[in-house]
């Protein structure tokens, strides 16, 4: 599997309906689950299924990103041969929701040629899932397919692709005589040459493109066997390793049914809700089914309901914010949130 998959990961998606939570950064670095991001589940599914070269193309806002992987040290990436690699796009246009643009790729082609992986997976970045891609390569081999494209169990595309890479070379050598301009277009023209398959996923996977959907998706993590279904033990999902010291809980605060990462100081009362790293929650507050991310503090006597906090926000004493599952309160990021601005 090692020397067979490449894996190629497009993370130049922008989905306007998460536009308050991208203005900082790029869809793939958007925090998760209290401690990751995004793009470490498909990441890490590459990483588990023995993929040792990923390429990785971002667009916009990838600074994040970048900061976020590094060398790819956690995943085992940071290495001598293959590894992990950056292709940030010089192509400008308005489409950000076309997985896998051939015009992106060409501009990189060289890495394609000097790759000697005899396959492809291409995925987009958004896809909160757990799986290894042996099942699918074995599958596509057994079935004499060209090009397989993964579907969930309900029939949704899931934006991925198998696909042997002297194929993909071919298909993005020739994008300007087929008219084809990603992996979309070859899959769905039912006049091409290629036999064409489609692999069903049967676990759990979610595609984040909507604050109401990145809401509800995190909220579920709270159910234990939703919780198991994405982390599992023998394929963990990997993520940016933060040394911070264990968080600390006054007397008289008060926790049910949340996860609360390191580094955190609770005086509050915290329900149903996700806590990141270095979160700070004042004497008296009370935050249910919210979402809070790095480094925010909320001060005395607050009242939270249904709101999501980007990184670094302040919210000061006695403030009330509340939300809908269908429409939580998002406060953008490095912000302030007062009372007196809420009356």
């Amino acid at each position: 599997m090692k020397r067979k998959l490449l894996g190629v990961i497009d993370a130049t998606t922008y989905h306007e309906d998460l536009e308050d939570l991208l203005t900082h950064r790029s869809l793939a670095a958007l925090p998760f689950a209290g401690r990751y991001r995004i793009i470490d589940f498909v990441l890490s599914n590459m990483v588990n299924s023995g993929i040792r070269s990923v390429a990785i193309f971002p667009k916009m806002q990838y600074r994040s990103l970048m900061d976020h992987l590094g060398s790819g040290k956690n995943w085992d990436l940071n290495r001598k041969r293959d590894g992990l690699f950056f292709f940030p796009s010089p192509i400008v246009d308005n489409d950000g929701n076309k997985i896998g643009s051939f015009e992106h790729f060409a501009a990189n082609l060289d890495f394609f040629y000097r790759s000697t992986q005899e396959y492809a997976i291409i995925s987009n970045c958004y896809t909160v899932f757990n799986m290894t891609f042996h099942s699918v390569l074995n599958w596509h081999s057994e079935n004499g397919c060209d090009i397989t494209e993964i579907h969930h169990k309900d029939g949704r595309p899931m934006e991925m692709y198998l696909i042997k890479t002297s194929l993909l070379i071919k298909l993005i050598e020739t994008r300007n005589e087929t008219g084809y301009t990603c992996m979309k277009d070859v899959v769905n023209d039912l006049h091409n040459d290629y036999t064409i398959c489609r692999y069903n996923y049967e676990g759990h996977a979610v595609m984040i493109d909507s604050i109401e959907n990145y809401f509800s998706t995190s909220m579920n993590l709270l159910q234990p066997d939703i919780w198991k279904k994405l982390f599992i033990k023998e394929q963990p999902i990997i993520t940016k390793v933060k040394d911070e010291p264990p968080t600390k809980y006054v007397k008289g605060s008060e926790v049910k049914n949340a996860m609360i990462a390191n580094g955190c100081l609770i005086k509050g009362h915290v329900e149903n809700s996700i806590i990141s790293r270095g979160v700070k929650i004042g004497k008296g507050a009370v935050i249910k089914n919210c979402i809070i991310m790095q480094k925010c503090h909320i001060e005395d006597n607050c009242y939270l309901d249904s709101v999501i906090l980007d990184k670094d926000v302040r919210v000061e004493a006695g403030t009330h914010l509340v939300g809908t599952a269908l429409s939580p309160y998002v406060i953008r990021k490095g912000t302030k949130q007062g009372a007196l601005m809420n009356s």
